[in-house]
């Protein structure tokens, strides 16, 4: 329970930080991904599941 607490801490703070650092890249993004159709929203949710996973198997073996 507390590596996930970390995982999502770490989130939050990565998160918090483009927001704080890059506001106006935030809006611009944010404006793209609504344009985007909800199948290619779901296959880059679904990429950045895998992803995520891989980089969880490598590190905690």
């Amino acid at each position: 329970m507390s590596d996930f607490l970390a995982a999502l801490g770490l989130v939050l703070v990565i998160e918090g930080a483009l927001y704080a650092l890059f506001p106006n890249v935030v809006q611009t993004y944010l404006v793209r991904v609504m344009e985007l159709p909800p199948a290619a929203l779901q296959k880059a949710g679904i990429g950045a599941c895998i992803v995520g996973l891989g980089i969880v198997w490598l590190v905690r073996g």
